[in-house]
């Protein structure tokens, strides 16, 4: 694999794909990685102001006398996630540091909440792109104090003599030691050790000591009299904790089916010896030169929220709707703050079925061609595009019908660079730039049958449509 290819292939895992400068002027790859990396901590993205939470929250919620006014505030406000979201996609469309963005959307699947408050969202999303590519013991702490996180698997229900389990158990499933690694009886003395873990009406963590079972535990083979802090620096204490995030982190960034065990138990060791450095481990897996062997090229399929974002930062554009944005989002299966449920996101070959995979390639049409295309969302999909949360029922739902209005596109940059080739160079060329590997000539030249060969500018534009609908491109 030459030097354009591997940077193409950096780009495309740990950013959102490769910009035509960075694909025309290739780096070496040492070099390419270090300027991944931002310089000093992102700034916040900032929707919900402390005032306008002051006039929204529970406390200002329940001082109001009219109920139906109330309800009607109340379901304005929570509404207001579908702002987070599209303020975020946005970001991840303009930013100049894509790969935090990157580590933020794993990290946003890794630590899934789906509480519809926008505000919470707000907090927790601060935590998540402050500490992406930082501590991770650090970025555990602070979001399991998160008031986002102690909502959404009710610790504020966790009492002395009415321990509540969900965080304690999710804690060790899901976010570090995975399952099998713990036992039931762990989990209870885990919840003991939660118990008085609470938020208070601005979303800031409170311990209250009332409600904690000060009592001596036993978890993970430790006897002590723990508390919430001290259960969390035992998990991080385990390896196991570092064999699972960096599995996660490997099917994320390298392969969702093939994982080489070796190199994570590497990987991990040292990523434990770092004491949990993100930065440490992601350059070591980027860096590495057999993360772009041929074996690993289109060996992922690209989330939705990669698949739009990559659109965007390819190609600029404007959509008569923002509403779009989310729609597809829910179309394709991935909307932002909305997981399925606490596990967040599958992934891998769950992103395409027969109807997401219609969908997907229908898109580039509507997008670069301004082409109005119908599409289907289930009921409970279009609810929560407008804001509402849905159930997680996997049932057939009735679908409703929603269009991808019109968009407009800036095409200047990308004709700007390929005018420069000769026609006939132009597919191969274009194709090596959209799609991962090669594509045989006879297939290359079955799509170039069909582009526009009237002027230079629609014989780019169309070939590069076509090649974006190809089942190829929804690979990385």
């Amino acid at each position: 694999m030459d030097l354009r290819q591997k940077n193409k292939h950096l780009f495309s895992r740990a950013c959102f794909g490769i910009s035509l400068e960075d694909y025309h002027d290739p780096k070496p790859i040492n070099i390419a990685v270090v300027d991944l990396f931002p310089k000093g901590i992102p700034g916040k993205l900032e929707m919900i102001t402390d005032e306008e939470w002051a006039i929204n929250s529970p406390a200002a919620m329940k001082a109001m006398e009219d109920i139906e006014e109330r309800k009607a505030r109340k379901k304005a406000f929570n509404a207001r996630t579908k702002d987070m979201s599209l303020l975020w996609a946005q970001a991840m469309v303009t930013t100049s540091f894509p790969f935090l963005e990157k580590m933020a959307l794993f990290w946003h699947g890794h630590f899934a909440v789906r509480i519809n408050n926008p505000y919470f969202d707000q907090k927790l999303l601060h935590v998540i792109r402050g500490n992406a590519l930082g501590n991770f013991g650090d970025m555990l702490r602070t979001v399991s104090k998160s008031s986002a996180m102690l909502e959404f698997l009710n610790n504020r229900q966790n009492k002395k003599m009415h321990p509540n389990e969900n965080f304690a158990r999710e804690v060790m499933e899901l976010f570090t030691l995975g399952r099998g690694h713990y036992t039931e009886e762990d989990v209870k003395e885990a919840a003991r050790a939660f118990t008085g873990w609470a938020y208070d009406g601005n979303g800031a963590f409170v311990f209250k000591g009332r409600q904690h079972d000060s009592g001596e535990k036993k978890f993970l083979g430790r006897n002590g009299n723990f508390d919430g802090d001290d259960i969390i620096n035992i998990i991080l204490e385990q390896k196991q904790t570092a064999i699972f995030i960096t599995q996660k982190i490997y099917r994320f960034f390298v392969s969702d089916e093939k994982i080489d065990e070796q190199r994570v138990k590497l990987l991990a060791n040292q990523f434990y010896e770092s004491k949990y450095d993100i930065g440490t481990l992601m350059r070591s897996i980027l860096t590495s030169e057999w993360y772009y062997d041929d074996a690993l090229i289109g060996a992922k399929v690209k989330s939705p929220v990669e698949l739009l974002v990559g659109y965007q930062r390819m190609i600029p554009m404007q959509f008569a709707n923002d509403k779009t944005i989310l729609n597809v989002q829910r179309l394709l299966g991935q909307y932002l703050f909305y997981p399925p449920n606490v596990a967040g996101w599958p992934g891998g070959r769950s992103w395409i079925d027969s109807s997401t995979l219609v969908a997907r390639m229908r898109l580039p049409e509507a997008f670069f061609r301004s082409k109005e295309l119908d599409l289907n969302l289930k009921e409970s999909d279009a609810e929560m595009a407008d804001g509402h949360r849905a159930p997680v029922s996997k049932d057939t739902q009735p679908t409703k019908q929603f269009k991808v209005g019109r968009v407009d596109a800036d095409w200047c940059a990308y004709l700007a660079y390929w005018k420069v080739y000769k026609m006939e160079d132009l597919p191969e060329a274009i194709a090596a730039y959209l799609l991962p590997g090669t594509i045989s000539k006879q297939r290359l030249a079955d799509v170039t049958a069909f582009a526009d060969e009237d002027r230079i500018e629609e014989y780019i534009k169309s070939l590069t449509i076509l090649l974006m609908e190809l089942p190829e491109y929804q690979l990385t």
